[in-house]
């Protein structure tokens, strides 16, 4: 506290007093006052002046709750007044004082002044001059200040003001009222209108003793909508503050504590009010907010009349400037970017009563969570058979109902996407299964909130959050007022109605179910579907309410990639794009609604949906069922705005044409669709160059075997004797090709881990000289093992990710064909016991891996072209060397030009046999009975 010291008058006089000074803080009666000094860091220290030689009355004061016995004591005449005085002259002034006496329990008597110096008023002397102060009995010092006072006692006497007026000032006691009878019914009578009121205490910063005026009312009164860090009281009777308590507690004092100010009354809670309270300089609720000592709670900030969206506000400019309580805040979305905190993408499906999935304008799919709001759920006792599987979406009273309420609003269109928090994994524990990261948002379309839509309607509720949690909706406050509306009008989980239900049998896989309900729709005429479920790119599932029923539909005319199948045991990989094939029909049909006519003939969707990635608008759908499978399935076409999904599915290389389709109308464009997407050389043909471009050729009609050699050179022999070779002439290609792609691997290293592996995907991979090689995805075996095939060379290899990369586009097959062809040698058969044809191999291995050779195609079969092999110097005959040392055997073939060939690949047999060599040293072993040798003819 600041003071002034003064030091005293000559030598050997009376010492002169200190002055000190302060600002008052408080005013306990008429002649009692607490002042304070100067915050630095923290709330300031204070003391309590007694007015010297003079008294005024003393003040009401309530019984104590300890005492049960105890009265209350009223005011005594003129003491309200003679604090009303004080308090409207010094409250938050500056005041001086000097201390003349002090007790022994330590209670000190001055004189105070009003302003810095002791020329101000002398506020004992104007207290005693207005008759609300006497001197005190007994003193009859003859000092200058008794005199004064005495003089000022015979005025105010003479002028019959105050206490020496005439009567006994009953007048001037009031009619205090400690408690309230009907709080809620005295609230309300006040109509929200500002009642006029003095702040006589201030517990802590947000809540106060106020007395009602002019009834004399002593309330207390809770700000709405907040709640500032409190003193805890311990098992001893002291109090220790939360961290900022103190502060808070100090920002309210020195604004409002005896200040006249007006209080809006907002609601009650037991004998609390709650209220806002506002001053000529502002509204200390907000105050406290925007400054950093206060944070919003649920359960009152409702009833704030100003708006909920005026305190958020206060609280979001404190956090972001990590104010008092929120120093250590971190807000629910810091890590994000701008662009991945608020987007516009396409809502692609609903997940559930609360969860969506959006496409974004990448590309890429993203799930969405509803912030704040939980979707119904089994309340109780589960009441479902122990037998039967529960069903969610059908079982859970008002699921249904919600997911229809968003899928109507929302599939197809795009929505605008405010992410509110990001609610991190949670491990499974007894009683809550696992939950994976989860991205929060607030949705709306057309302005229009949508959990505050399915709130409202009574199909979810709102999450109620501990009062640290700030991981919440950005109009957390809209969607409790939404719930409150929906209790209030009885909708939905909270209608005391008996609760829908849903009776839904899935006849799929049921063949006898399936068969009866073709003519039932017959009879049933025209019924809404829904495209419930795309379980891959040609298989969906069919909802139909009216017959309350699911259906599996199958694409007829194509053969889809296969995807990921859990298995007894193991879990089968899927085959290359099926997940894309899967997304490619989710986008153009996936909880679409749709019209069914007689005997399942037409499916028509309802208008004004949106598309998927194939089309930009249309308007309807249309099934043609041709047969069901024997497992109950139905097997058709699907046709969008007269586009046929089938035909789609082919044109965009994500399906194959199945024979099945030969018999159908649609043979044509389907073959049609699928050389176009042969010559384009994507997805599912992306390896089409390596398959022959016909299956049979017309060599039957050749008269002579063409010999066409070609020069080669042979990098890999497998172990069922093919081999593979690259063409010489295009070797300094891949040489050229090889040295700048690892240039631009040294340049920029692929970073350990960052590759995903996926089966029939083009990667780049480290060869066990260190080098990189391109190569081709065959299997993912485990984390751990990828097999991978390198297209250049033909030999293959199992490789842990980190020594994967993703292969730069500038080097993929489109730059350069892979340049490992697959072959087997022509006129001969590879012997089927491991041992001869590890022989086999070995020779070949020896003679002409790594070698430049000659190569002359003979015939072309379903596996790979069948060639002979010459050697580049020698131009002998590979495959006849082979069957001259009798490693293997002659394959006679009946065609005219290959007869001179076969005549002396046989003669070579023979001689081999009679020379007793490797496969013949026990004789011929083709007998009838030699079978159990392994070999066959």
């Amino acid at each position: 506290m600041a003071s002034s010291a003064q030091s005293g008058g000559p030598s050997g006089g009376p010492a002169v007093p200190t002055v000190q000074r302060g600002i008052v803080k408080m005013v306990l009666s008429g002649c009692a006052i607490i002042v304070r000094g100067q915050p630095r860091g923290g709330p300031p220290p204070e003391r309590q002046i007694n007015l010297s030689n003079i008294r005024a009355g003393n003040l009401a004061r309530r019984a104590a709750a300890t005492q049960p016995d105890g009265k209350d004591t009223p005011d005594e005449p003129w003491a309200f007044p003679a604090r009303e005085f004080l308090r409207k002259k010094l409250i938050g002034k500056e005041v001086c004082f000097t201390i003349e006496n002090k007790t022994q329990q330590g209670r000190e008597y001055g004189l105070i002044y009003l302003g810095k110096d002791t020329n101000g008023e002398n506020i004992a002397e104007s207290l005693v001059a207005d008759g609300l102060a006497a001197r005190r009995e007994g003193v009859r010092a003859n000092t200058p200040e008794q005199n004064r006072l005495a003089e000022c006692e015979e005025q105010a006497k003479a002028a019959k003001k105050g206490m020496w007026s005439e009567g006994s000032g009953a007048h001037t006691i009031r009619d205090l009222k400690y408690t309230i009878e009907n709080p809620r019914h005295f609230v309300d009578s006040h109509h929200q209108k500002p009642v006029n009121a003095i702040i006589e205490h201030v517990r802590d910063g947000s809540v106060v003793r106020a007395l009602l005026l002019p009834d004399y009312y002593l309330v207390t009164v809770m700000l709405s909508g907040i709640k500032c860090p409190t003193f805890r009281r311990e098992a001893d009777g002291s109090e220790t503050p939360e961290p900022f308590a103190a502060e808070a507690k100090f920002f309210t004092e020195s604004r409002l504590l005896q200040r006249d100010v007006q209080i809006i009354l907002e609601s009650c809670h037991n004998q609390n009010i709650l209220g806002t309270i506002l001053h000529p300089n502002g509204n200390i609720t907000e105050l406290l907010l925007k400054e950093g000592f206060a944070r919003c709670v649920d359960w009152s900030i409702a009833v704030y009349t100003r708006g909920a969206e005026k305190l958020r506000a206060a609280e979001r400019f404190a956090k972001e400037r990590r104010l008092r309580i929120w120093r250590d805040y971190v807000a629910p979305t810091a890590n994000l970017d701008q662009k991945d905190k608020q987007f516009v993408a396409k809502v692609m499906q609903v997940l559930n009563a609360d969860a969506i999935v959006v496409k974004l304008n990448s590309g890429d799919y993203k799930t969405i969570h509803l912030s704040s709001i939980r979707p119904p759920r089994l309340e109780g006792e589960n009441t479902q058979d122990k037998n039967k599987k529960l069903r969610p979406l059908y079982d859970i009273p008002y699921m249904f109902e919600a997911r229809e309420f968003l899928r109507k609003k929302l599939i197809g269109k795009k929505v605008n996407v405010t992410v509110d928090y990001i609610r991190p994994a949670s491990p499974a524990t007894e009683t809550i299964p696992a939950f994976s990261e989860r991205t929060c948002a607030t949705v709306t379309i057309g302005g229009i909130n949508i959990a505050e839509a399915l709130v409202s309607k009574g199909l979810a509720t709102v999450i109620r959050y501990r009062q640290d949690d700030d991981q919440r909706s950005s109009h957390y406050d809209e969607l409790l007022a939404a719930e409150a509306r929906a209790i209030k009008n009885g909708k939905g989980l909270h209608s005391k109605k008996e609760v829908p239900i849903h009776r839904v049998a899935d006849i799929s896989g049921d063949t006898q179910k399936a068969k009866q309900f073709l003519p039932f729709l017959q009879r049933a005429g025209r019924s809404e579907a829904v495209v419930e479920y795309v379980f891959s790119g040609s298989r969906l599932k069919l909802y139909l309410p009216k017959e309350t029923c699911l259906i599996t539909f199958l694409l007829a005319g194509i053969e889809c990639p296969r995807g990921a199948r859990n298995l007894p045991g193991l879990v089968q990989e899927g085959e290359p794009f099926s997940e894309e094939a899967t997304l490619f029909t989710k986008e153009l049909v996936l909880q679409r609604e749709v019209i069914l006519s007689r005997a399942c003939r037409q499916i028509i969707l309802l208008p004004s949906v949106s598309s998927g990635a194939a089309f930009s608008l249309w308007t309807w759908v249309e099934v043609e069922v041709e047969s069901m499978d024997k497992a109950g399935n139905f097997i058709g076409w699907l046709h969008m705005d007269g586009a046929n999904l089938s035909v789609l599915l082919v044109e965009h290389a994500l399906s194959k044409v199945h024979f099945t389709a030969e018999r159908s109308s649609y043979y044509k464009s389907l073959l049609s669709a699928e050389e176009a997407a042969k010559q384009k050389k994507e997805k599912v043909w992306a390896h089409y160059e390596e398959q022959p471009v016909e299956e049979v050729m017309p060599v039957l009609e050749e008269k002579e075997r063409s010999a066409s050699y070609k020069p080669v050179f042979v990098t890999e022999i497998t172990d069922d004797l093919h081999f593979y070779v690259q063409d010489v002439e295009t070797g300094t290609q891949l040489e050229k090709l090889m040295e700048n792609m690892r240039n631009d691997i040294t340049s920029h290293p692929p970073v350990e881990g960052s590759y995903a592996p996926r089966r029939g995907d083009f990667c780049i991979a480290k060869f066990v000289d260190g080098e990189w090689y391109r190569a081709r995805v065959e299997k993912v075996e485990s984390p751990t093992k990828v097999h991978v095939f390198y297209i250049d060379y033909g030999n293959r290899e199992i490789l842990p990710p980190s020594r994967l990369g993703t292969l730069p586009p500038a080097f993929s097959t489109r730059a350069l064909p892979a340049q490992a062809t697959e072959y087997a040698f022509a006129f001969i058969q590879v012997p089927q016991d491991e041992d001869a044809r590890t022989d086999a191999v070995d020779s070949v291995v020896r003679d002409i891996q790594n070698t430049q050779c000659l190569l002359n195609v003979e015939h072309l079969s379903a596996g790979c072209p069948h060639v002979t092999l010459q050697f580049a110097d020698s131009k002998g005959d590979v495959g006849l060397g082979l069957v001259k040392e009798g490693l293997v055997m002659v394959e006679v073939r009946k065609e005219k030009q290959f007869q001179k060939v076969i005549t002396e690949y046989l003669n070579a047999q023979e001689s081999a046999k009679s020379a007793r060599l490797n496969l013949w040293r026990y004789g011929d072993f083709r007998a009838d009975d030699a079978d159990e040798f392994g070999y066959s003819r």
